[in-house]
């Protein structure tokens, strides 16, 4: 058994819905989700070494590149959340992944997010490879996490499936 198992899926944010974060309907706002998400992809890009010090010794970082957000089930005042990372791609320059975002209590899904991103040489402002060490680390969390499901929610586009509005 390895002494440091990779998380799968990686699952250590948690928070708690505040004031703040509710709208006019007395739920969590729209677009509250994506300020909570993007404060939980920073301990998943921990998780995959691309750490505080990793980003700051290589001056590198990522930028998000597309991102898809599904509303699941209703949270409101004071709900606790949880927000796990699956990866579920990756090349030398980008990463593919998804976070899920659960009522903390009652594991029901809540919320998912979708995220393209792209590996970032600062000093140039342009993409750029992965360092070896950072890249052996996604590729052994992407053979974990590809043993986890694909979730229903990863590729959706948006639609109406009955056609054109009738006049």
């Amino acid at each position: 058994m390895p002494v440091n198992p990779i998380q799968s899926p990686f699952d250590e944010f948690q928070a708690q819905i505040v004031p703040e974060w509710i709208d006019f309907n007395g739920h969590f706002s729209a677009g509250f989700y994506a300020v909570v998400f993007d404060e939980a992809i920073v301990s998943f890009l921990s998780f995959l070494g691309l750490t505080q010090e990793h980003r700051k010794k290589y001056n590198v970082t990522t930028y998000g590149l597309e991102s898809h957000i599904t509303y699941e089930n209703e949270l409101i005042l004071n709900d606790p959340i949880r927000i796990t990372g699956q990866l579920l791609d990756h090349d030398a320059k980008r990463l593919h992944g998804i976070q899920m975002m659960y009522h903390a209590e009652t594991n029901k899904l809540a919320a998912t997010r979708e995220l393209l991103s792209i590996h970032i040489d600062r000093s140039k402002r342009r993409s750029a490879p992965m360092e070896p060490e950072l890249l052996e680390r996604v590729t052994a969390v992407q053979r974990a996490h590809n043993a986890l499901p694909r979730p229903s929610q990863v590729g959706r586009t948006i639609s109406i499936k009955s056609g054109p509005p009738s006049s």
